[in-house]
Parts: C-alpha cells; structure tokens; sequence
C-alpha cells in the first residue's frame, strides 16, 4: 500500500505551527515568513524562484523529498485559502494558475465545490468527509505512488490521532511564537508508535522524521 507523508511541515520551539490572525494578507497570521526563512535559503527554493544559488546542505536535501514519489495532496481548509474563501467563487488557491502540486489535490471542508482543474496537472476536489475516507479516495487518485498530508497543522493532527501517518517530517525553527495553532497538542504518547530521528544544520533548524513501526 501507498504511504501518507508529510514534509517540510515546520513548527516553532513552542510547537505553532502558524500565527495568529490569520487572513488574506497574513496567510500565517503574526508569524509571517518566519517559520519559512531556511526553506528559503536553499538550493532548491532559489532554483523554483529562478534564482541562483543557495544552500546546498542538508536543509536543501530535506526540502529536495517533497515531490519525488508523490501522486496526490490532502490539504485542510486553511491551507487552500484564507478564513471565509468559500465565499469567493474565484477563489482558487494561493499559488496562481500553475500550482506546485501538479497532482490531484483533495481539499478537506464543509464548503464543497465542484472541482477545478488548474494549469500543470493540479486539480483541486473539495470533500466534506473523514481522514480515513479522505486517504482512501487520494489513493485511489495517486495511482500507486505516496499521498502527501500538506497540512495545516489541524489535519495533520487529526490524521496522526488516527494514526494515518507513514513518514512524518518536522522542522523546529529556533523561534518562539507564544500564539497560534499547534501541532503536537493531544498527541501524547505519539513517539511510541514511530521510530524518531533528528538532525540539526547549521541554519539552526532540527530536522525530526517520524517513520511509522510496525507497517
């Protein structure tokens, strides 16, 4: 069977995953691009921006796992759009008419929609349902390759308490954000069903995998 992965999914020392005050022109609320900057700084990122150079260490081969493998995307609500987006019938996302996914991507909400096919082979579908309806139908659509969780950090959660998980990363950025939503709350005990790794680079993120026992 196909695994559900998550990448580059990063969280401050005090577990936020975003900001608070989320909107339009705050996708992550007060915490801006500052959960963001050593994606920013890598190889990989300079290259999808046009740009040259970059990192090319360890952060830029953690960031370089998102695509290969991957043959379709669950996101929550917040992730596909601002707070009240279902309220726009344009709205279509925060990435332009070319998203980076370029695969089916399954956004999960009480606002459905008819789905909406974008440039690059991304087609958005809007479901209103469970995590584990939610995996059965992108699997089907992934053809035999990984689904990636995209998060934001309320579905991921709700599919590491259902225990959907196969591969998580988690990047800690050295900042304290004191407000926001987080990942790890009512998560005890999750440790004891992964097998946990960790790297620390020199832009002063810690890397944590979280590969799932007993498959």
């Amino acid at each position: 069977m196909s695994l559900a992965r998550v990448h580059n999914f990063s969280v401050s020392l005090d577990g936020f995953a975003t900001g608070e005050g989320l909107s339009r022109e705050a996708p992550f609320g007060h915490a801006g691009e500052r959960l963001h900057q050593w994606m920013f700084a890598t190889r990989w990122w300079h290259g999808r921006s046009g740009q040259e150079g970059g990192n090319s260490g360890p952060d830029d081969a953690f960031v370089r796992r998102f695509e290969p493998g991957i043959g379709a995307e669950i996101m929550g609500a917040g992730k596909y759009g601002y707070p009240g987006w279902h309220e726009d019938p344009e709205w279509k996302g925060w990435w332009g008419p070319n998203p980076p996914f370029h695969t089916p991507a399954f956004v999960l909400t009480r606002h459905t929609r008819p789905p909406i096919a974008m440039e690059g082979g991304t087609t958005f579908h809007f479901l209103d349902t469970s995590p584990a309806a939610a995996l059965e139908t992108a699997r089907e659509a992934a053809g035999g390759q990984d689904v990636r969780i995209g998060g934001g950090p309320t579905v991921i959660r709700d599919f590491l308490a259902a225990r959907l998980i196969d591969h998580l990363h988690v990047v800690v950025v050295p900042i304290v954000l004191g407000r926001g939503v987080r990942l790890w709350d009512g998560l005890e005990d999750l440790e004891k069903d992964y097998a946990v790794d960790s790297v620390t680079t020199s832009s002063g993120v810690t890397h944590l995998t979280f590969d799932r026992t007993g498959r």
